[in-house]
């Protein structure tokens, strides 16, 4: 996504943000659907399916369905692919580490989130620990989106879980963003930064965090597809991301089912 300088961060009205928890609702019971259906012997064409029929049985309409000419209704991405992995022929495997993004659009507004999930559920300590870090880095991201910080709190608290945890890529040529009535909205939002810097928080704003790490490099590149986004050193990568605005009382996740 390109941001141009000078764009105006949207604030939401309350009523406002309520839409955005009714797209986020779907995304989120679209992902937990999802995280179900993840198990050794199905192909990324039949999760695609899934959500295809979450989706527009709740009502919705997918966000990445030809976006930018994309051909399907979530992204997914295995192993060493980090974003924006088309669904196709590929067959999951036992161990596999998927990431499953997915976003909705019900009465004009986004909602945008993303899982990990490991097929069959056993596999290397070190994939589910990358897994855990991840998410934890999220949700601690998330604890930042409040008043009276800035964009670089959130980076910051991003950062120092996964830094803490080992040794492990933080990926820097993608990032979080703005949502609302677009997917991709200013600000962005990288997943690093320093403490009290960059752009003030407020009331109203709805962002979309969303860490990417590696068990390598955070050196990243894209394949044939002109899509799919993979580590350069094949490391595996994990991908979990919520929409969440920033309210008088503290951060709300809007992408919960």
């Amino acid at each position: 996504m390109v941001f141009r300088k000078k764009e105006k961060v949207q604030i939401k009205s309350p009523d406002q943000i309520e839409l955005m928890r009714i797209a986020g609702r779907v995304v989120g019971q679209t992902l937990h659907a999802l995280e179900q259906a993840v198990i050794p012997g199905v192909t990324t064409a039949e999760l695609d399916q899934i959500a295809r029929d979450c989706i527009y049985g709740a009502g919705a309409t997918p966000s990445f369905l030809g976006y930018y000419g994309f051909p399907a209704v979530i992204c997914t991405s295995i192993n060493h692919e980090v974003v924006h992995g088309i669904p196709g022929t590929v067959v999951v495997q036992e161990g596999d580490l998927i990431s499953i993004d997915c976003g909705a659009i019900v009465n004009g507004w986004h909602g945008d989130a993303a899982i990990s999930v490991i097929a069959g559920g056993a596999t290397d300590s070190a994939i589910h620990k990358l897994s855990e870090v991840t998410r934890e880095s999220l949700y601690a991201g998330i604890a930042a989106a409040r008043v009276g910080n800035t964009m670089g709190d959130i980076g910051a608290a991003v950062e120092s879980v996964i830094r803490g945890a080992g040794t492990y890529g933080i990926v820097e040529d993608y990032v979080g963003h703005g949502i609302g009535t677009e997917m991709h909205m200013y600000p962005p939002v990288p997943n690093y930064g320093k403490a009290g810097s960059g752009m003030a928080l407020k009331v109203g704003m709805v962002l979309a965090i969303e860490p990417m790490v590696t068990l390598g490099s955070a050196e990243v590149a894209v394949l044939e597809d002109d899509w799919t986004v993979v580590t350069t050193d094949r490391s595996w990568a994990s991908h979990w991301e919520h929409t969440v605005a920033i309210t008088e009382t503290g951060p709300e996740i809007l992408t919960l089912p």
